[in-house]
């Protein structure tokens, strides 16, 4: 009786049944209003029998036509079943063909989508603990290879080496810091204190805090403040997505370059974007940007001291907010525009 063949062909019988039945009962009454010398007049054992007749052919045809039926609806899900105990298994490259009807193909749809979340995680997951581990072994093996130096008495642990280590032991904590605001953020775990913020004099104060590494590079930051320009944002984590954008502009924009800086107040919130004159992205690039750890120029990331994870963080606290973030860019050296938007 579990079986859903059965049950379907159980039904489709009784359905006959009733049919059939109901027939019967309406020639039983037609035949008491006939008299008796019509030639179609039955006796009620003749009705009797062809009633059991009827019975076992409906039950026949019912078990038949349910178990044609529930081929054609047990078959997709039999292979769902199946394919969800290969997926529990860790199968998770297993999809299931998307036909029948209406139903099945959404089951279907929303069974592969889940797979190839799944799939896509646990393989975020592994970049994740590789590129931890990558990171982690650069500074890592600097420490322990310097301090095996001294140890061996190679050279002596003088301030220009202790600072060395020093620069070390901050990178690994600006990392292990990075992470965790990552974590929490991606968990719903990243607390906010909203409060009413002027978005004007957080981009200043960003702008300012800055001007060092501009000026070094001779780069031109251009921001016209816009009134009024208030929401209630956490003023603390929208000051680091700020620090974390503008910084990458600076990193990546050519001496002598130029960043635009424009926000502006909408109806459903603000939007703020940065628009650089450097290297530029590629569409590939542009998909990836804001993946952990991603490097658009490998070759500078060590010097710089980043941990590739500052547009990640950017996005993690936009996206707390409610908002979203994006880059744009005409291609490689034209230049590229970040931007986001807060909800109000």
């Amino acid at each position: 009786m579990n079986r859903l063949w059965v049950r379907l062909s159980l039904m489709i019988s009784a359905v006959l049944f009733v049919v059939f039945f109901l027939q019967f009962l309406s020639i039983t009454f037609d035949n008491h209003e006939v008299p008796s010398q019509s030639p179609i007049f039955e006796t009620p054992a003749e009705i009797q029998r062809r009633l059991l007749n009827f019975m076992v052919f409906s039950l026949g045809v019912g078990l038949v036509g349910g178990a044609g039926i529930a081929q054609v609806i047990v078959h997709p899900i039999s292979k769902l079943s199946q394919a969800a105990k290969r997926l529990g298994k860790g199968e998770l490259d297993i999809r299931v063909p998307a036909r029948g009807s209406r139903e099945m193909i959404e089951l279907a749809e929303a069974f592969n989508k889940m797979a190839a979340d799944l799939q896509q995680a646990q393989q975020s997951r592994r970049n994740l603990v590789a590129d931890v581990s990558h990171e982690l072994r650069t500074p890592l093996t600097v420490l322990e290879g310097n301090l095996r130096a001294v140890l061996d008495h190679v050279y002596a642990l003088d301030e220009s080496e202790a600072a060395n280590l020093y620069e070390q032991t901050r990178h690994l904590i600006r990392l292990v810091n990075d992470l965790r605001e990552i974590s929490l953020a991606e968990s719903g775990q990243l607390m906010l204190e909203n409060a009413p913020t002027d978005l004007n004099a957080l981009i200043l104060d960003v702008m300012q805090a800055l001007e060092p590494l501009s000026a070094e590079k001779l780069i031109r930051m251009e921001y016209e403040p816009t009134s009024p320009l208030e929401g209630g944002v956490d003023s603390v984590r929208i000051r680091q997505v700020l620090f974390n954008l503008l910084g990458n502009a600076i990193r990546h924009t050519p001496q002598e370059g130029r960043i635009l800086i424009r926000a502006r107040m909408e109806a459903r919130g603000m939007t703020v974007s940065i628009q650089d004159s450097g290297d530029g992205l590629t569409p590939t690039e542009l998909a990836s940007v804001f993946d952990r750890f991603y490097r658009a120029d490998k070759s500078r990331a060590r010097e710089t001291g980043g941990t590739g994870l500052g547009l990640s963080i950017a996005r993690a606290i936009v996206e707390a907010h409610g908002g979203r973030i994006w880059a744009e860019s005409d291609g490689g050296g034209r230049g590229s525009v970040f931007s986001f938007f807060i909800p109000s």
